[in-house]
């Protein structure tokens, strides 16, 4: 396998910018066979704009093998902040500005986005970063470069990064109903959980909040953020659970491992009343046996959520650039030709957190 970066775009004379005919990328084929790609830039329509990606993080949900293989090949990255190259009439930005793009956007006028359901818009479906932010240069297309957002000038490339995975957690926040007062577990602390907890902290006010992991170098790092730690390698988060919330569960449990274990102890650690979050998809073919009967007298609420929205790309926006602590995640930063030792890093679930790779150094 040949990851060694091709030549770059051609230089630029005095005055006048070439525009890159292709860009690197990498891409996805299959379980173990990521490659970087030269592929072609389209040309520009009303609306678009070329960015110079500066820096984009590697997403956890990339590993999910089972996931991307249903729609391989395809490019990767969608944690970017980039510099905007050219913008073609209508667009919302120029040249030399700084933004974060999601690569989806919504109509805005569908009956799903007037209901604020964005991710279940026709419209967002489609790619709209191409190839992807795992690449030198990437072509943003509308409407998505319509809600592309300024990066303010304190904000750091690498923090920006964390605008897209921190609005899913704020959606994730949200529709778990998070209240002040609410005892708040969080099941996985990889780097997804501690995002919960930074912002559950910031947002919610919670009266507890509490963090479950079997790794022990992750549950170092959620111990400062979190009140009280449960390393699940050695009490079962039930009954670890009950027993710092004086019996009675978490008002709030969000769960970020796919996995039908993770969700039945989480389930088994919620109050009477409370909500568990199925922050994460198992594959297709797995059945969660959910034993109703506790679920229904216990009136527990389930709520899955999925991606984010628009106004979670805002907010999420806004408390970065209010000082939220997310560059302390940061384990990792390689150039696009170490992609693959990025993933594998990932794969290990141990030594990496959060993995940021700037294909433009």
């Amino acid at each position: 396998m040949d990851l060694a970066p091709a030549p770059g775009p051609p230089s630029e004379p005095r005055g006048r910018p070439v525009r890159p005919a292709t860009t690197l990328a990498a891409v996805y084929h299959a379980a173990g066979d990521l490659r970087l790609e030269q592929i072609a830039l389209p040309r520009l329509e009303a609306g678009d704009m070329l960015v110079r990606i500066r820096a984009c993080g590697l997403c956890p949900g990339e590993i999910m093998d089972w996931y991307m293989s249903r729609k391989a090949p395809v490019p990767l990255g969608h944690e970017p902040v980039g510099e905007v190259v050219e913008a073609a009439d209508g667009a919302a930005f120029r040249a030399g500005e700084r933004v974060v793009v999601h690569h989806h956007a919504p109509c805005l006028a569908c009956r799903s986005c007037r209901r604020g359901d964005y991710v279940h818009c026709a419209t967002w479906g489609p790619r709209r970063l191409i190839p992807g932010g795992l690449a030198e240069y990437a072509v943003v297309r509308a409407p998505a470069s319509a809600e592309a957002m300024r990066v303010p000038d304190e904000l750091s490339d690498d923090a920006a990064t964390f605008v897209e995975p921190l609005a899913c957690v704020l959606k994730s926040l949200r529709r778990a109903r998070l209240r002040g007062g609410d005892r708040v577990l969080v099941v996985g602390a990889g780097v997804m959980g501690l995002l919960h907890l930074l912002a559950a902290r910031a947002t919610g006010r919670p009266s507890q909040l509490l963090a479950a992991d079997r790794v022990a170098a992750r549950l170092a790092l959620a111990a400062p953020l979190a009140d009280a730690t449960i390393d699940v390698s050695r009490d079962p988060i039930d009954e670890a659970t009950a027993a710092l919330t004086s019996g009675a569960g978490a008002d709030v449990v969000i769960v970020c491992p796919g996995s039908v274990e993770a969700l039945e102890a989480g389930c088994h650690a919620t109050a009477r009343g409370g909500t568990l979050v199925m922050f994460a998809p198992t594959p297709p073919n797995v059945r969660w046996p959910l034993g109703v009967h506790e679920v229904f007298f216990r009136e527990i609420t389930l709520v899955p959520s999925y991606s984010a929205g628009p106004v979670d790309m805002r907010e999420a926006l806004q408390l970065l650039a209010g000082g939220l602590a997310v560059e302390p995640l940061i384990t990792h930063r390689l150039s696009l030709g170490d992609v693959q030792r990025g993933y594998a890093l990932l794969r290990t679930g141990v030594d990496a957190l959060k993995v940021i790779v700037r294909p433009s150094a």
